[in-house]
C-alpha cells in the first residue's frame, strides 16, 4: 500500500486530494495545525475515519521531521500555504515564512529522513504575474504580489534547487485558479456565489466587489488534484501548468452564477461607478475601490498542452458548470435560513 502525506489537507485542494488518493488505495496522512476551531469541516466523515492525522505545521522543523518519520511516505503533497493573494500584501512576512521558509523546512526533512520520497509542490499561476497570457512552462515569471514572490523563490530554491543538487524527485504544479463549493468564503468566487444565493433568498440586499475586469482561468479543484497525482507517477520529475486555457472576467463569473439561480443581472456605468442591477432595476452589485489589490494582475490564462501530452490530463468541468456547481451549493446551504424581517 502506497503512503502519502498531505500538508494542507483541511483546505479545498487537500480535501479533494485525500478523497482521490483514498479511492486509489493509498494510506493517507494529513499534516494539521492545532486549532480551537474545527479544522475538518471540508472532510467528510468517511474521509476523517480513514485519514491518519499528524499534528504539525510548516513553521516547526522538529514537527515536520517527526511527521516524515511517522509516515515514511512514498509521496508528499505540499498544499499548505498562506494562499490569499490580497492578504499577502497586508502580511508579507507571514506569507514568506510559510510559503518560502516552510517549503525549505519540509524538503530538508524529507531529504534527511526519506530522500526517495516523491514531492509535489503547489506552485501558482500568480508567479507569472505581469507576463502576458497565454502562460506556459516556458513563460517568464514576473510576480507582482508577496504571495507570488514567495512561491517563486520556493520554486527556484527548493524545487529546481533540490532536484538539480540533490536528485530529489520534486515537481511544481503551476495551477491556475481552481474553485469549488469548498473554496474559502473570502475568495472572490465564493463571495459572489454566497452573496447571490443570499440575495435570491432575501437574506441580503446587495454586495460589493473590486475589479470586475480582472480575467482568470477558472477550473474545478476536483479535476486539478488528479494532475497533482499524475505528476508524481512519471519516470522523471517535471513541472506542469494546469489550466483550462480559457479566461473569464469577474463580471462573467457573476453573470454565470446568477443564471443558475434564475437571476439576470445587467451592468451599467464604468470603472468605480459600474453597478449590476436585477430584473427590477434594483442595484445589487457595486464596485468598491477598497477591494482592488495594490498591484493587480490583469489577466491569467494557462496553456496546459504539456500536461495533456505527457500526463494525459485535461479539465472535465467547464466554466459554466463550475459557476453553476458553486451557486447551487451555496443556495442549498442558505435555503433553510430565515429571511430578513
Amino acid at each position: 500500500m502506497k503512503k502519502a502525506l498531505i500538508t494542507g489537507i483541511t483546505g479545498q485542494d487537500g480535501s479533494y486530494l485525500a478523497e482521490f488518493l483514498l479511492n486509489k488505495g493509498y494510506k493517507v496522512y494529513g499534516l494539521v495545525r492545532r486549532s480551537s476551531n474545527d479544522p475538518f469541516v471540508r472532510l467528510s466523515d468517511a474521509v476523517k475515519r480513514q485519514v491518519k492525522i499528524v499534528y504539525g505545521n510548516l513553521r516547526d522543523t522538529s514537527a515536520l521531521e517527526r511527521a516524515i518519520q511517522e509516515c515514511m511516505p512514498h509521496e508528499v503533497y505540499n498544499l499548505a500555504a498562506q494562499s490569499d493573494v490580497g492578504i499577502s500584501f497586508k502580511n508579507p512576512e507571514e506569507t514568506t515564512e510559510v510559503d518560502y521558509y516552510g517549503v525549505g523546512r519540509l524538503v530538508n526533512a524529507i531529504q534527511k529522513i526519506k530522500p526517495d520520497t516523491r514531492v509535489y509542490q503547489a506552485s501558482t499561476s500568480e508567479m507569472f504575474g505581469k507576463t502576458n497570457p497565454t502562460q506556459n512552462e516556458d513563460s517568464p515569471f514576473q510576480p507582482v504580489s508577496p504571495y507570488g514572490e514567495a512561491k517563486l523563490k520556493a520554486h527556484e530554491d527548493f524545487v529546481e534547487g533540490y532536484r538539480e543538487k540533490h536528485g530529489l524527485f520534486i515537481c511544481s504544479g503551476f495551477l491556475f485558479n481552481h474553485e469549488s463549493p469548498r473554496r474559502g468564503e473570502h475568495f472572490v468566487t465564493r463571495k459572489i456565489t454566497i452573496s447571490l444565493a443570499k440575495i435570491k433568498l432575501g437574506l441580503q440586499k446587495s454586495f460589493e466587489l473590486g475589479n470586475l475586469d480582472a480575467k482568470r482561468d477558472w477550473g474545478f479543484a476536483g479535476d486539478y488534484v488528479e494532475a497533482m497525482w499524475l505528476m508524481l507517477q512519471q519516470d522523471t520529475p517535471q513541472d506542469f501548468v494546469i489550466a483550462t486555457g480559457v479566461a473569464h472576467t469577474v463580471r462573467e463569473f457573476v453573470v454565470a452564477s446568477a443564471e443558475t439561480l434564475g437571476m439576470k443581472i445587467t451592468f451599467s456605468g464604468k470603472g468605480n461607478e459600474e453597478v449590476g442591477k436585477d430584473e427590477k432595476g434594483k442595484v445589487i452589485l457595486r464596485v468598491n475601490p477598497k477591494f482592488y489589490r495594490p498591484k493587480e494582475v490583469g489577466a491569467l490564462c494557462g496553456d496546459a498542452s504539456k500536461a495533456k501530452r505527457l500526463l494525459g490530463w485535461k479539465p472535465k468541468t467547464s466554466f459554466e458548470e463550475l459557476a453553476a456547481l458553486m451557486a447551487r451549493a451555496d443556495y442549498e446551504k442558505f435555503s433553510n435560513a430565515a429571511p430578513l424581517r
